[in-house]
């Protein structure tokens, strides 16, 4: 029970300690463009990495996940909005399956 405590106790204060750091020590606007640029790419890229992994493993063969993953891609590029890009993704995913695993 001790060690779930100092577990949560030490949990809770590094996430404290992320979060309340930079408030204390940058106090003025960040004027240096490239760590400008890059802490507004961060997000983007975050999610970028938590999404390509579950997108190729979603599925029974990776083969199926990654042809959909380049045909959301490319039906994204050419402008199609969210729920065509998912709908063209299943396809593809159901296609491709049907397919390999025939």
């Amino acid at each position: 029970m001790s060690k779930t405590i100092i577990y949560i106790a030490v949990m809770a204060s590094v996430t404290y300690i992320i979060r309340v750091l930079p408030l204390t020590i940058l106090r003025k606007p960040i004027t240096n463009k490239f760590l400008r640029s890059f802490l507004y790419y961060v997000p983007y890229v975050t999610l970028a990495v938590m999404t390509f992994p579950a997108i190729i493993n979603a599925t029974r063969s990776p083969v199926a996940g990654g042809a959909a993953l380049a045909a959301g891609s490319i039906a994204a590029y050419f402008g199609a909005d969210l729920f065509k890009v998912a709908v063209v993704a299943c396809t593809v995913v159901f296609g491709a399956e049907l397919v390999i695993f025939m």
